[in-house]
Formats: structure tokens, C-alpha cells, sequence
């Protein structure tokens, strides 16, 4: 059984996000990868230079050029992009796609879709695959974990009153143990880290509430 988890980084405001990277990995449920994929989205990172000026890690740009020019990342279309996942979903049969954050980043893949073809195209992951959430996964398992809620105390990791934070970063230092870890705010690296999270969830409760939005919502 296989999963496909997602991350896109972001231009534009966080109401109507435009995506310019999108990585992706197909995984099992212990996080052992079979496929992952880089794709910088040419229709905004090359063709959109004002917009990507906006981006909150703009300062990344030189940097996804060098990665673009040694072969890490690869330049596609938006609509390449679409088209690549779904082949891949039927390849491997994928069970669902998964995102920390999933609300996030569905919404800034259907956002670039309709931006890009103007509302003619609207929705941009393959219908009918489950959209699960490791954030929410995340909540419910490590709500309940004494020792989740003293290491974000013992580091600062909390708002509103020692409240414990569920950022990927935060997450992956206290499951790996690697306090020095920060995320790279890329799509393909932090999925890297996102589906270890999602292995560690379902090692923890595999029956634990994982969609994203409730059965009823198809899209």
C-alpha cells in the first residue's frame, strides 16, 4: 500500500497562494520511499519574476536556479505537474495524498490552477483519493504526549499560554531527537520530513483521525 506525500512553497499572500515549487514522494506506511519528484512551476517561477519577488523565501531564488542547473530540481508546467501525479496515483495505486497542513496546500495547488487557467480548470489533485493531514494526525497523537508538551516548554516551541506548537519542524526535532534541525523550506526536502511524520503517527495509532475535510466535502 502506497501514499503520496505533498508540499508546495508559496508566492503571493497566504489567502490566495501561488505555488512555484511542488515536491512530492511515494512512500509505505513506514515512510520507505519508492519515487519522489522536484518540480519548480515555470508558469510562476520563470514567467511571473514580480510575483516570485514576493515570495517569503525569495531569497531562495538563486538558489533554485543552481538546483534547476545541476539537475536536483526540474522546471514543468503547472499542467505537467497535474499530469505527472495523476499518472503516478494509478501507477501505484495510491492509497491517499498527504500534506502537513493539507487545508494549506490543497488550497494553494486549486488556487494556482484557477489562476492559471482562468477558473477554466479548478480542482488540481486526482478526484476521489483522500486528502489526509499529518497536522491533524499530529494534534491528536502528540496532544496527549506529557513529554511533546514539556519539550516545546523546555524550548520555546508554544504560543497562547505554553500551548505546544505543531509545526513540521518542531515535530521532526522531537521525534528524531535532532535539536539542531531546521526545515528547508522546499517542497521536496520537507516532504522528506513530512512523511516520517506520518510513519510516526500511524506507528503510534494507525486508526487515528487522518482527512482532511469531513467525507461529505468531495473536493
Amino acid at each position: 500500500m502506497y501514499y503520496l506525500t505533498i508540499d508546495t512553497e508559496t508566492t503571493n499572500n497566504l489567502d490566495d497562494p501561488i505555488v512555484y515549487d511542488l515536491g512530492g514522494a511515494v512512500h509505505d506506511e513506514q515512510g520507505a520511499i519508492v519515487k519522489t519528484f522536484s518540480f519548480v512551476i515555470a508558469d510562476v517561477f520563470l514567467a511571473m519574476p514580480e510575483l516570485m519577488k514576493e515570495a517569503y523565501f525569495a531569497h531562495k531564488i538563486p538558489q533554485y536556479f543552481e538546483e534547476i542547473k545541476n539537475g536536483k530540481r526540474t522546471v514543468v508546467r503547472f499542467v505537467e505537474a497535474k499530469m505527472y501525479i495523476e499518472r503516478l496515483c494509478k501507477l501505484y495505486n495510491i492509497e491517499a495524498i498527504i500534506a502537513h497542513n493539507m487545508r494549506f496546500d490543497c488550497n494553494a495547488l486549486n488556487t494556482t490552477q484557477r489562476f492559471l487557467t482562468c477558473s477554466k480548470y479548478r480542482y488540481f489533485l486526482p478526484y476521489g483519493i483522500p486528502l489526509w493531514d499529518t497536522l491533524k494526525m499530529s494534534r491528536q497523537i502528540l496532544g496527549k504526549d506529557k513529554n511533546y508538551k514539556q519539550f516545546c516548554i523546555n524550548n520555546g516551541y508554544v504560543y497562547n499560554k505554553n500551548c505546544p506548537r505543531y509545526t513540521a519542524e518542531v515535530i521532526y526535532k522531537y521525534i528524531t531527537g535532532m535539536a539542531d534541525f531546521q526545515e528547508a523550506h522546499t517542497g521536496l526536502e520537507d516532504v522528506l520530513i513530512e512523511k516520517e511524520i506520518f510513519a510516526y503517527c500511524m506507528n503510534k495509532n494507525a486508526d487515528v483521525e487522518k482527512l482532511c475535510f469531513p467525507p461529505q466535502i468531495v473536493r
